[in-house]
């Protein structure tokens, strides 16, 4: 199966309706699911299924070509941007009004508080706006500055005070990209970190702004094609009841990748502000629900490691970590569940396209794309060739291993893959 690959993970002007509503970064491009849609002969009467769907790139592009789809997803955050970013629903006009609205109730609440600048306020005299403790931890240290996080907090509770169900996700989510693109401190690169202190921003200005980019959006996408799209909140290792027998044609999807990219981390800001998380045992089951993809989400009673015993390929790259791991007298915590986080996350792809197997039509198409790894003390990990080898014991059949694109490891110093697995089931 041959397929032209545009190397850009850039959106292009034309992919920017609904997909830059929020996004993860690094998300792979809607123009590769457009490539896949098209390569699969994927039709308005079919049913594509993406069980890892993050922030909806795959469901937006089925919705925006009249193809109905699916998503699985268990981080809230990332199932919340996916359900919004597929619901074109809202009038814009409307929504524009109902936003200065809730503008104009959080410039009042300001206000009452002494106004919007940060010499007004005194950080000791109380009328700046907390977290509650047990929220402040969860959240990465100076995420946020404090004067912001008073404006941001108004805002939410004036969102709220209206309890329009028609707007109010919406404009949730604008606040959800205000938060990560310009109110908070948080740097990404691809990793998260902290960085130029913001002491203040002008925060219902930015909202507004990401709210009139959605309405903008919105009365481009109401003149299209609309697809069915149905997000739900699962784990992707547990399918078999969740889906239908026999109802997904084709699946395009991007799953984590083995390497130390936490995206309960890199979500934590909005996820706590907007209520996703509200204490510690929130984010420990919202961890446990996840792929094992990194060292942060691994736990004692994990056993998805006993589905890959008889893979040799797997045991020999967990081993050559091990090793390695010894070889530079390597003690931490972390380190030491690199090599059994190896197999943890291969055997959680091999409960995933086992649970998927009954959901699929004869002859459907699949499409995973995945890339390399060598964050495990240099030890490559060819992550699409060992899946295709589990695929195939699952009873798939490799159509084709494509070249998506190559990226750049700070670790290595090299060119890593990313690649599309090309499987069908038979």
């Amino acid at each position: 199966m041959e397929v032209v690959i545009n190397n850009s993970n850039n959106l292009l002007l034309e992919d920017y309706p609904a997909h830059r509503w929020y996004r993860f970064v690094l998300s792979f491009p809607p123009h590769l699911v457009r490539q896949y849609l098209d390569c699969f002969n994927i039709r308005p009467n079919q049913v594509v299924l993406d069980p890892f769907c993050g922030t909806g790139t795959t469901l937006v592009e089925c919705k925006k070509a009249g193809i109905n789809s699916i998503g699985i997803e268990a981080l809230p955050i990332a199932h919340f941007a996916s359900s919004v970013k597929t619901d074109w629903s809202p009038d814009p006009e409307m929504l524009f009004h109902h936003s200065h609205k809730v503008s104009e109730i959080a410039f009042e609440k300001l206000s009452e508080c002494g106004g919007d600048s940060l010499p007004l306020f005194d950080s000791n005299n109380g009328h700046l706006r907390r977290l509650p403790e047990s929220k402040t931890k969860l959240l990465i240290k100076n995420s946020i500055s404090e004067l912001p996080l008073h404006k941001v907090m108004i805002l939410i509770e004036s969102i709220n005070s209206l309890n329009d169900r028609t707007f109010l996700r919406h404009e949730q989510l604008a606040l959800a990209k205000s938060l990560i693109r310009s109110i908070g401190n948080l740097k990404f690169g691809p990793e998260v970190g902290v960085g130029k202190i913001k002491e203040d921003v002008d925060v219902i200005d930015l909202w507004l702004s990401e709210v009139c980019t959605i309405v903008d959006d919105l009365k481009v996408l109401k003149n299209g094609k609309c697809g069915d799209s149905e997000v739900r909140y699962a784990d992707s290792r547990e399918l078999e009841n969740i889906l239908k027998p026999e109802s997904i044609d084709a699946v395009i999807t991007s799953p984590p990748y083995p390497n130390e990219k936490d995206y309960t981390r890199t979500t934590r800001l909005e996820s706590v502000l907007l209520g996703f998380i509200e204490e510690l045992s929130d984010l420990k089951r919202v961890k446990k629900s996840l792929l094992r993809s990194n060292t942060r989400n691994v736990y004692v009673n994990d056993r998805d490691d006993k589905y890959i015993e008889g893979i040799e390929d797997i045991q020999l790259v967990a081993d050559m970590i091990e090793r390695k791991r010894k070889e530079l007298n390597k003690t931490s915590g972390f380190e030491k569940q690199y090599s059994r986080l190896t197999k943890l996350y291969f055997g959680g792809m091999y409960r995933h396209l086992a649970s998927l197997r009954k959901a699929l039509k004869p002859g459907a198409l699949l499409a995973y794309v995945v890339g390399d790894q060598a964050s495990y003390f240099r030890v490559m990990i060819r992550t699409g060739e060992i899946i295709a080898k589990i695929a195939q014991q699952l009873g798939y059949q490799l159509i084709d291993i494509d070249l998506f694109r190559t990226r750049f490891s700070t670790v290595t110093k090299t060119q890593l893959r990313e690649e599309v697995v090309i499987l069908k089931w038979q």
